[in-house]
């Protein structure tokens, strides 16, 4: 009876630990099977020769042929593919990707990353739907200690820009804010329906007992009910909100800001998945964990364009310059080039995936 016991208290343990982790993996599948479905839903649309569609990469676990396409499931949760034909090889096939016109191949390609945005949309109306109130971008009042006040800024103001970057929703209000080093920054209102540019607007600065500083939020702001209208609105600022996150984090990186160390990869962000999913699972508040899917669909969705090599948006480019000179170039050369970007990109997987395990160790 007591090794019984012990049984199901072992059992009961390691499954606390290992549901998060199941819905994590499931999670960012989930993302990259609506990525690819993008490509393939177009691909046959369009009469394209598809050879395989697979989620996961390695050595293939499952796979079934169907007609002419074979479905297949593959050992590490990483990542997807779909495989058409004349995509990266020379094909007489009248039915291959690289027949097809210009136009059919970039929205075919362009279809994964729009697959994620949009996903990335239903996600935040999701959010926004369930909750009591949707916060907005409109001050409602001060806090007693509050040093915005005194450089102009009053309650009724509606915040549309910060430091020139334009304001669309809650979200972008807080990054921003977040964003700034020194505590001042210029702020442009909406105030009796006129635009009002507030130069130097001064916050408060406070460091923590871990020794990071961030800026007090001294001011509160004004919550709507989540009616349709308020829900599409809220969902559509905070899609671009969250695009604009992705872009400005590219830019911080790029400018040295941030540190390759402060990048995480499939490995880490299943721990955060994991982590707001044991999180939900005890105050059942889902919010936080369909906002980080919503943040990693959207950052995949915008990632693929960039125009980088091995990408949706290296591919795109070459397209581009294809309609320019109206006619493509040589297939060698640019599978040269995404063969090269693919391998400088597994590269910077397998460094940023080493600093996500030591992040784990430590």
């Amino acid at each position: 009876m007591v090794e019984i016991n012990l049984l199901s208290f072992d059992l009961s343990a390691i499954w606390s630990k290992a549901w998060p982790i199941i819905v994590a993996i499931l999670f960012f599948g989930l993302i990259i099977f609506i990525h690819e479905l993008g490509h393939f839903t177009f691909a046959k649309l369009f009469k394209v020769k598809v050879n395989e569609f697979a989620m996961g990469m390695g050595p293939t676990i499952l796979k079934k042929k169907i007609k002419e396409t074979t479905y297949a499931l593959r050992l590490l949760p990483i990542g997807g593919f779909v495989s058409m034909e004349g995509e990266d090889e020379d094909s007489d096939d009248e039915r291959s990707f690289s027949k097809k016109p210009c136009w059919q191949r970039i929205i075919i390609v362009a279809a994964g990353a729009v697959m994620n945005l949009l996903l990335g949309l239903i996600i935040c109306i999701c959010i926004n739907a369930n909750q009591d109130l949707i916060a907005t971008s409109t001050v409602a009042g001060f806090r007693e200690d509050a040093v915005s006040i005194s450089s102009g800024l009053q309650k009724e103001d509606k915040i549309i820009e910060i430091d020139d970057h334009s304001v669309t929703s809650y979200m972008d209000l807080s990054f921003l804010m977040m964003r700034d080093k020194d505590g001042v920054m210029d702020i442009t209102v909406k105030r009796d329906g006129e635009k009002v540019r507030l130069n130097d607007v001064k916050f408060e600065m406070r460091e923590y007992e871990d020794g990071t500083k961030s800026m007090y939020f001294d001011f509160v702001v004004y919550g709507v009910e989540p009616g349709f209208k308020n829900v599409i609105t809220a969902a559509s600022g905070e899609t671009l909100s969250i695009i604009k996150v992705v872009y400005l984090s590219l830019f911080d990186l790029v400018t040295g800001q941030y540190g390759l160390n402060e990048l995480s990869g499939p490995i880490g962000t299943v721990t955060y998945i994991a982590d707001a999913a044991t999180d939900a699972g005890k105050t059942h508040d889902w919010s936080t964990l369909l906002l980080i899917m919503a943040l990693i669909t959207i950052n995949i969705g915008v990632f693929n364009l960039l125009p980088l090599p091995a990408l949706d948006g290296g591919r795109l480019f070459f397209m581009v310059i294809e309609l320019i000179r109206r006619k493509p170039i040589k297939q060698k050369y640019e599978a040269w080039i995404h063969a090269a970007g693919l391998a400088l990109l597994i590269i910077l997987m397998i460094v940023i995936s080493a600093s996500d395990i030591l992040k784990l160790i430590k």
